[in-house]
C-alpha cells in the first residue's frame, strides 16, 4: 500500500480501511499464536500499513 493512493481517499474511506487492517492484524497474531503462520513478514507489512492508514488519516483531520 502506498501513502500517494491513500491520501486522496476521504474520512469514511479510511476509516475502513483502517478497521479491514485491524481484523487482518488481529488474525495474523492469532495465526503466529497457533503456529499456523508461515510467513511472519506478513505481521511487519500489515503494522505498516496500519501506520499509513493512520498518518493519512491524520492528514486528512488537520486539512
Amino acid at each position: 500500500m502506498i501513502y500517494s493512493s491513500l491520501k486522496d481517499k476521504s474520512l469514511v474511506e479510511l476509516n475502513g480501511l483502517l478497521k479491514e487492517k485491524k481484523v487482518l492484524l488481529f488474525e495474523l497474531k492469532a495465526k503466529l499464536k497457533t503456529m499456523q503462520l508461515t510467513n511472519t513478514s506478513e505481521l511487519r507489512v500489515a503494522k505498516k500499513d496500519l501506520a499509513r492508514i493512520q498518518t493519512a488519516i491524520t492528514a486528512v483531520k488537520a486539512n
